[in-house]
């Protein structure tokens, strides 16, 4: 099982883009054995993926040629033995679990932070929607 997550800043942002792109994830994602999470607001997408090495860079390449997303940046991509969102093909946080204001989004906090800080905003977010015991699409 590997984890894969990265960051970018979403082109034009708004309720229909991201409708779409929920509805894309959720389609091809369930066809590839994947799961995960995005965290959004205008300003910004971080997303996680799980699933079998290949499918997971497959889609990572889709998103990368995805002209929905600008300044893709791969922030971590390793093994992992469980998933996070395992009934999850694609959660969406609209930023409620979110770490950086905007702000600190504005000084560089997606760069300065480590792959722990990426990991604990997806633990965070996993932790909320088990407590709530919302289940997945």
């Amino acid at each position: 099982m590997y984890q894969l997550i990265y960051s970018s800043r979403p082109f034009g942002y708004d309720q229909p883009t991201l409708d779409g792109i929920l509805l894309d994830a959720r389609r091809c994602n369930t066809r590839d054995d994947i799961t995960g999470a995005l965290v959004c607001r205008h300003d910004v997408f971080i997303q996680m993926l799980e699933g079998p090495r290949e499918n997971v860079s497959n889609t990572f390449d889709r998103i990368r040629e995805d002209d929905r997303h600008v300044e893709v940046k791969l922030r971590y991509f390793g093994e992992n033995e469980d998933r996070t969102f395992a009934k999850w093909a694609m959660l969406h946080d609209p930023a409620r679990s979110w770490l950086w204001s905007r702000a600190e989004i504005d000084q560089d906090a997606l760069n300065k932070a480590n792959v722990a800080d990426y990991k604990r905003l997806f633990r965070i977010l996993s932790e909320n929607v088990n407590a709530a015991g919302e289940t997945g699409e």
